[in-house]
């Protein structure tokens, strides 16, 4: 399924938990414009995301590289929660001014984790970062009598 969507990941009771106002991606001015399990793109302006020599932060290039992996990964999680594990960033040169687009594809599906490359380009198609993103798939272990909600989703004795 695709979908173009700004939602917090397809989740409509996150409206009502009041966290849409408070994603970092909106802040930022992150716009999600393809969501499947194959491919997430989404662009993000450079103004307001500047460093202090007027070029685009590496951290928001760090963002935007999270944003669509994690929004790739839960959508290739079977419906489990996911949570960033690694994230790694090369900066190949700057973009001074337009938007910066990221195109998210899987590099591995598995049961317990999921990792994604990311490549953002500058509005004349130039790559100005790579990047890799692994997140864990939080699949549910079988629950103990003596166990709590957190212990079932980590390996923790």
């Amino acid at each position: 399924m695709i979908t173009k969507s700004n939602d917090a990941v397809g989740d409509p009771a996150a409206a009502e938990r009041g966290i849409l106002d408070q994603q970092l991606a909106a802040k930022m001015g992150i716009v999600f414009e393809l969501q499947s399990p194959e491919l997430v793109v989404a662009t993000m302006p450079v103004a307001g995301n500047l460093q202090p020599f007027g070029l685009l932060h590496g951290g928001a290039n760090a963002v935007l590289a999270e944003s669509v992996g994690s929004v790739a990964a839960f959508l290739n999680s079977r419906g489990h929660g996911i949570a960033g594990q690694e994230l790694s960033c090369s900066h190949h040169r700057p973009a001074l001014s337009g938007r910066v687009t990221a195109v998210c594809t899987p590099v591995h599906i598995g049961r317990t984790s999921s990792s994604f490359d990311v490549v953002i380009t500058d509005d004349q198609g130039r790559r100005t970062c790579t990047a890799r993103l692994t997140c864990a798939v939080l699949v549910p272990r079988a629950k103990t009598s003596d166990s709590c909600e957190f212990r079932n989703y980590l390996r923790v004795s």
